[in-house]
């Protein structure tokens, strides 16, 4: 079955979902049908760093990561995070998001520290864990299995980041891990009962369409719950920005990334994926391209049109 047998699936299977007015299942809808209201998500830094930053695989990064580690938003602990939230009018329940850097990559006492203070927060459902799958070893997948089952009317979300399936991008983007140890993540997690959701990031150097689109929908093939779509942003102080200076990347268009995207969604929904994001944010301060990105609610209402409109 190609991709486009796969789109004309999806598009017949549209009709009487609980999508909460969305053409696709978005994380939104996904709590709101699990528990009957709006729930928010705190970003969190958990004063950790990672592998490709220590010395360990680099000092430099991933091609595109900033110095905030894809955390320059989070909060530093998840009182203050709460806080910042308490002023909403609508939803008293929060998701505490280990976002920025590598969330598995510490000490284990200090990990469960981190977790267990998120999770005793009785507004808090759940929490979700951004991290490297080079980075969840047999003492962190314990540490996990132990916590779930301690806290079994919460969850617990592992987000990996994957960006793509191809290694010639992976080598060039200093990703440090072959698409093997991604597979091999996922299947631990399984056994866990631990649902995964993949990063995926479009518009990386030197990927086509077609790259990107089976990168979509090889997930469909894995064990993967929820997914992040994420347009590639040239950052300040990056190892991309140099290349985009130098002539060597051009970010893709906001009708490049329309024509990419929309497939990408279609792809991954029909096999019932969570939908968790489908642009990403950036820093104002740091952004030097793509400069269409900032009117985020123009991208959003033109990938709902295109879907509704299909």
């Amino acid at each position: 079955m190609d991709t486009n047998d796969i789109v004309q699936i999806h598009r017949k299977s549209w009709h009487g979902k609980p999508w909460h007015g969305k053409p696709f299942y978005s994380l939104d809808a996904y709590c709101k049908n699990t528990y009957g209201e709006k729930v928010y998500k705190i970003a969190l830094k958990g004063g950790y760093t990672c592998p490709n930053r220590d010395g360990t695989l680099g000092r430099r990064g991933c091609l595109f990561c900033s110095e905030g580690g894809s955390g320059d938003f989070a909060s530093a602990d998840i009182e203050q995070g709460l806080a910042l939230l308490s002023g909403k009018k609508t939803g008293h329940k929060y998701i505490a998001y280990f976002q920025s850097y590598t969330g598995t990559y510490g000490s284990l006492s200090y990990l469960e520290a981190l977790y267990r203070n998120a999770l005793a927060e009785d507004a808090v459902v759940g929490i979700s864990i951004a991290t490297r799958p080079d980075c969840l070893g047999e003492p962190v997948l314990n540490l996990l299995k132990q916590l779930k089952e301690e806290y079994p009317l919460k969850f617990i979300w592992m987000e990996l980041g994957l960006q793509t399936i191809h290694e010639t991008t992976a080598t060039h983007i200093r990703r440090g891990y072959s698409l093997l140890v991604f597979e091999k993540a996922v299947t631990d997690l399984a056994a866990l009962q631990i649902p995964v959701i993949c990063h995926l990031i479009l518009g990386l150097p030197g990927e086509t369409r077609e790259m990107m689109m089976a990168s979509a929908a090889y997930l469909n093939t894995r064990t993967v719950w929820g997914v992040k779509l994420q347009l590639l942003h040239v950052l300040e102080g990056t190892d991309l920005a140099a290349e985009y200076r130098a002539g060597q990347y051009t970010p893709l268009t906001f009708e490049e990334y329309l024509d990419i995207v929309v497939p990408c969604i279609e792809i991954l929904s029909q096999a019932g994926t969570v939908i968790h994001r489908v642009t990403g944010d950036a820093p104002k301060d740091l952004l030097i391209a793509p400069m269409w990105s900032l009117n985020k609610k123009k991208v959003l209402n033109a990938i709902t049109a295109a879907l509704q409109g299909w």
